[in-house]
């Protein structure tokens, strides 16, 4: 018969895979929602530029672009690339973390194993 204890160190490491599969998969898409953004802010300067020279036509290149990257829009886009970066990193770290946990038990496990066969 399955021990309580031992009971319990099974649901925590089931718990344990669970959790690093849903942050894989978190990170997956803020990964992606991050590259997106930033292929995306290409374009937006590129319609932002376009307006810039349909309101003033002949407008300078120079000109077009300083008013695409002064736009609201853009600031916003810009903000949400910072905030799609910040995630992806916490998430990556996050997973980083439990690597490193899981190697900690892994090496306390060969020492306990270790420790065994010599007694």
């Amino acid at each position: 018969m399955i021990s309580l204890k031992l009971m319990w160190r099974l649901v925590l490491r089931e718990e344990s895979w669970l959790k690093i599969e849903q942050l894989t998969k978190d990170y997956a898409k803020a990964e992606a929602n991050r590259a997106y953004l930033t292929e995306f802010r290409k374009s937006k300067k590129a319609m932002l530029m376009a307006d810039a020279e349909a309101k003033e036509p002949g407008l300078a290149i120079a000109k077009q672009e300083r008013e695409a990257y002064s736009n609201p829009e853009y600031q916003q886009l810009l903000e949400g690339i910072k905030e799609a970066v910040e995630q992806a990193t916490a998430l990556r770290f996050q997973i980083e973390v439990f690597k490193m946990r899981f190697e900690t038990w892994r090496s306390k496990q060969a020492t306990s194993r270790a420790e065994m066969s010599l007694r």
